[in-house]
């Protein structure tokens, strides 16, 4: 295991050709994140010996409404009615999970979480955690909400910074603070991905129940572009687990 809050700079060379291997054999998108989820929620370690230093781990990607799937449109018709009307809106698409309960590790078991409509940049800014995960990776709520096609290349070959949270506990930007975070004890929030040459985004966002140092957190940057790399060959591809083709 890797120590999250004592990484290394040989843990995260080791850690980071490790995940751009996850994507070798996998038949979509959704399990090169299950690989990557998985990988970083059994190797990433805590203050005792065997112990996981995380609780959860979550892939999300975004993906234009109208290419998702009828349980998926229906989640999102739940919490924003009319969306069926603006296809191209992306919604912030859970891809894969990996935590301590058993209904965490599935994304079909998500209580709440499987697909967030981002209609517009008002609606985004009033979801703490994601408007601050987009901007603190150094973008505008409106680069991910309406990719600009002229700007596509530009940000597919940035390096973003990461999203952190260095004491999750009271800190606004992290939701359920009484039932998730007190409960089980959440340290310390860590947010890393990147844009896709589609104009999607993609963030895998672990929930620490140790404290991360904000140097360790920042050789995430690194990290963003091997998961990167492990989900590429299919940014264009399958998607979901089950599709062909293009998936979407």
């Amino acid at each position: 295991m890797y120590g999250l809050s004592t990484f290394k700079m040989s843990e995260m060379i080791e850690c980071g050709s490790t995940l751009r291997r996850l994507g070798a054999g996998a038949h979509s998108m959704e399990e090169a994140a299950g690989r990557i989820v998985r990988y970083l929620y059994d190797n990433m370690g805590g203050q005792q010996s065997g112990e996981r230093a995380c609780v959860l781990i979550r892939f999300f990607k975004t993906h234009p409404y109208g290419k998702l799937d009828d349980e998926l449109k229906a989640f999102a018709r739940s919490l924003y009615g009319g969306i069926q009307d603006f296809p191209e809106t992306r919604c912030l698409t859970l891809l894969a999970t990996a935590g301590d309960h058993p209904h965490w590790n599935s994304r079909k078991d998500s209580a709440g979480h499987k697909t967030i409509p981002l209609p517009s940049a008002q609606v985004v800014s009033q979801v703490p955690m994601v408007s601050q995960l987009i901007v603190q990776f150094g973008l505008e709520i409106n680069d991910v909400v309406k990719p600009e096609p002229t700007l596509l290349a530009e940000l597919g070959q940035k390096t973003f910074n990461v999203f952190y949270v260095e004491e999750a506990a009271g800190n606004g930007f992290v939701p359920a603070q009484e039932e998730f975070v007190a409960r089980y004890g959440i340290r310390s929030v860590l947010g890393f991905g990147g844009m896709l040459p589609d104009g999607d985004l993609f963030a895998i966002i672990m929930f620490s129940r140790v404290h991360i140092p904000p140097e360790k957190a920042d050789m995430f940057k690194t990290l963003s572009l091997s998961a990167k790399t492990a989900i590429l060959p299919f940014a264009e591809g399958a998607i979901f687990a089950g599709n062909k083709g293009d998936g979407r």
